[in-house]
């Protein structure tokens, strides 16, 4: 506790403000600036303040860990409902689909399609893609936006394929005199080899 000073017969001083002290300084030192170990001998910390950031310290350490829990609880729900509404999507998926298979038709094309099956009196004709993959044409080149005038010879072309249809060799055999019916040889012939 302090005391109350005695009374002085000197009138008070008023005390010189902050920019007056820097100055009376720079005009006595004769430079501007300021000297680290005075700037940091002027700091003076009281103990409440050295409580009050040992408290800070303490309160950061403390709750840290318990915000990078809280985060990364905030981010396991967002997965989890995430989760629950790709959930939702398929279960409307398969809520559809189930509609669609009370359908009559859905059912008969379903069964036409993948199971092979056809109605009495239907011919089914089941083709076979046997060729090679590496046979498919390849992507075709981008078409362009503008006309171009290709040169071809269409008259020879035509004469070409007129004069080879002429030419060519019989391509299917004249039908049997035996009523259309092919039979296969009744002896087999033997190669030479």
């Amino acid at each position: 506790m302090r005391r109350p000073a005695a009374p002085s017969s000197r009138p008070p001083q008023p005390r010189p403000s902050r920019s007056e002290r820097a100055s009376g300084r720079a005009s006595r030192g004769g430079s501007a600036t300021v000297d680290p170990r005075d700037w940091l001998g002027s700091i003076r910390l009281s103990w409440f303040a050295v409580i009050m950031l040992a408290l800070v310290v303490m309160a950061v350490l403390v709750l840290v860990p318990s915000v990078g829990g809280y985060l990364e609880l905030r981010q396991q729900i967002r997965a989890a409902e995430h989760s629950v509404q790709v959930t939702k999507d398929e279960i409307a998926e398969l809520q559809r689909e189930k509609e669609r298979w009370r359908d009559p038709a859905y059912i008969t094309s379903q069964a036409r399609e993948r199971l092979y099956y056809m109605m009495p009196g239907e011919v089914v004709y089941l083709i076979d893609d046997d060729l090679d993959h590496s046979e498919d044409p390849e992507d075709p080149a981008p078409v362009s936006a503008e006309v171009e005038e290709k040169r071809s010879d269409w008259t020879g072309f035509l004469l070409r394929s007129v004069a080879n249809a002429g030419l060519a060799q019989q391509a299917v055999p004249e039908e049997p005199a035996d009523g259309g019916v092919f039979a296969p040889d009744p002896e087999p012939t033997e190669t030479p080899g």
